[in-house]
């Protein structure tokens, strides 16, 4: 059956859906070119037209599959809503759950940015615009008069590596620490970093 002729903007976008499944599936480091061809029935020349190289493919693929989390986190951000809800609401969403495949990507991509500096600098300029934006909300939260936190970019960087630490955790290993158990740490991080009272303190 002939294969249905698709823009070079349909192209990518089928290129880098298939990158992100056998990123999932083999890890960013150990995944081809030939992996993903195969997966669409395509050429290696095909892919190589679009991505030069096995990293840029990968950097591609990672940034097209966080994006969409990131346009979730500015929707929870961009509520009409007092600041320390929408941190609560942000911090939900961010925990891992079910297969935690974004989470998954993510760890891989940390585990392979340190031999593709491609890759290395898209995460960490996905991971800046997350802390510029809890930033910007920490910062409302302050000027409205709902608590008092002194230093809102140190809070969103500590609330990040807390944040990343338990979500490896709960993501890496089973059996170990629960999201439930994760969610009331982080609330009780959030209350120390906002200056909070903590309930039951």
């Amino acid at each position: 059956m002939e294969r249905v002729r698709l823009s070079v903007a349909e192209r990518r976008e089928e290129l880098l859906r298939a990158a992100v499944e056998q990123i999932e599936a083999r890890g960013a480091t150990a995944v081809r070119i030939a992996d993903v061809a195969a997966a669409l029935g395509v050429s290696n020349a095909l892919v190589l037209y679009h991505f030069s190289t096995k990293e840029q493919l990968v950097a591609a693929a990672f940034a097209h599959a966080a994006e969409s989390e990131l346009a979730e986190l500015r929707r929870i951000f961009g509520r009409r809503s007092a600041a320390v809800r929408r941190l609560r609401a942000a911090i939900r969403w961010y925990a891992p759950q079910g297969q935690a495949d974004g989470w998954r990507l993510w760890i891989e991509a940390w585990a392979a940015g340190p031999r593709n500096p491609e890759l290395r600098r898209v995460a960490a300029s996905l991971d800046q615009e997350w802390r510029r934006a809890l930033t910007s909300v920490i910062e409302e939260g302050v000027a409205a008069g709902e608590f008092p936190c002194p230093d809102p970019a140190g809070a969103a960087w500590r609330l990040t590596a807390y944040l990343d630490g338990l979500a490896v955790q709960t993501t890496v290993y089973t059996g170990g620490l629960s999201r439930a158990a994760m969610l009331r740490w982080a609330d009780t991080a959030l209350d120390r970093e906002l200056g909070l009272p903590t309930p039951g303190a």
